[in-house]
């Protein structure tokens, strides 16, 4: 009934660990090696004997689509090999994949991403497409490929009960991949053969940001801005949070204050309603820095872990730290829970 498709290349660290935790759950596993020299291969002979080469040409959706032409089943599960099944409600997938009407629909799964900065590590809640009906749905895009109608017509989405730990941007997954300048160089032939593509500078910017160079992050996101936009896609959405983050990672605080005008489209979200509150943090507006964070609190759930609880209780705390208000800072300090960095400002307020 369903066929995980994967595409992989020295993936011997992950992928034993991948499929162990999903081969439960499918009936079909499809691994497709785009050049490992590695032991990748006699890895994927442990799980299954489809297994395909795939001579590699600087296009993720030729690989990918490769790869579910090679599936027996129409259903295709695509999942990578840094990805771990967290959840994976049988019964829910299933009576999704037989309803008739599912068929020109894409399934959603939840994943969550584990990255690492300079205060540990934080989890990043995403839905993305990963389930669909290879009758209706194929790739396009040389790299960030997307699920495309082969009508091409828009198609709705259903977000259905899979969750994934996606472990591909700690630091040291992406050391020994250096996945990020593999991106950054594709995308930039990407750019030079359709640079009217707003998502492709967009993916740049993510990739430098996550390089930490925000100066050419920020520039990357500038230029997609400059192109008239659909702001209800949620890589938009993507897009003006990672800028503003790119602006107060360079220190440009005040050029920051522009994400203002987008306050009417994105006060639904608490993320960027936490990014605003950095803003106003970072160019000493106080009263309207609280006023975003406890925004934030309002929310049952956020993207990135926290913001709906200890990290804007902890910019609240902080706030009211340097204006010198220090029961008020306490206060929130401890509505902060474990949270280490609030817990050494207690400390230190207490002694």
């Amino acid at each position: 009934m369903l066929s995980l498709c994967m595409i992989v290349k020295n993936e011997e660290e992950n992928l034993k660990n991948c499929l162990s935790k999903v081969v439960a759950f499918i009936d079909e596993i499809i691994i497709v090696d785009t050049g490992s020299n590695d032991n990748t291969k006699n890895i994927a002979k442990k799980f299954t004997n489809k297994i395909y080469d795939f001579k590699w040409c600087n296009d993720f959706s030729k690989a990918r689509n490769f790869s579910i032409k090679k599936a027996s089943n129409d259903w295709v599960f695509v999942l990578d090999a840094d990805e771990l099944i967290i959840d994976f409600l049988m019964g829910n997938v299933e009576k999704f994949i037989r309803k008739p009407s599912n068929e020109n629909k894409v399934g959603r799964i939840q994943r969550t991403n584990i990255i690492e900065d300079e205060t540990g590590d934080k989890k990043y809640i995403e839905r993305v497409n990963r389930l669909f009906n290879r009758n209706y749905f194929h790739y396009e895009g040389t790299i960030h490929e997307q699920i495309i109608s082969k009508d091409n017509k828009m198609y709705t989405t259903d977000n259905i009960d899979i969750s994934v730990e996606h472990i591909g941007y700690t630091r040291e997954a992406i050391s020994r991949t250096d996945k990020l300048n593999r991106n950054i160089d594709l995308l930039k032939e990407a750019v030079k053969k359709d640079f009217n593509d707003p998502y492709y500078y967009f993916q740049l910017g993510k990739s430098y940001y996550m390089l930490r160079d925000y100066i050419a992050s920020a520039s990357y996101f500038k230029k997609a801005l400059e192109f008239e936009l659909n702001f209800d896609l949620e890589y938009v959405e993507d897009l003006i949070e990672t800028y503003g983050y790119s602006l107060i990672n360079s220190e440009r605080y005040s050029e920051a204050l522009m994400l203002e005008k987008c306050i009417g489209i994105y006060s639904k979200y608490p993320d960027f309603n936490f990014l605003m509150g950095l803003i106003y943090m970072n160019n000493a507006k106080f009263t309207q820095a609280v006023e975003s964070f406890l925004k934030c609190t309002k929310f049952s759930s956020s993207k990135v872990e926290g913001i709906t609880t200890y990290s804007s209780y902890y910019n609240i705390g902080v706030i009211y730290d340097v204006l010198g208000f220090r029961k008020e800072a306490i206060k929130y300090y401890r509505m902060c829970g474990d949270y280490e960095l609030a817990k050494n400002r207690l400390r230190s307020n207490l002694n």
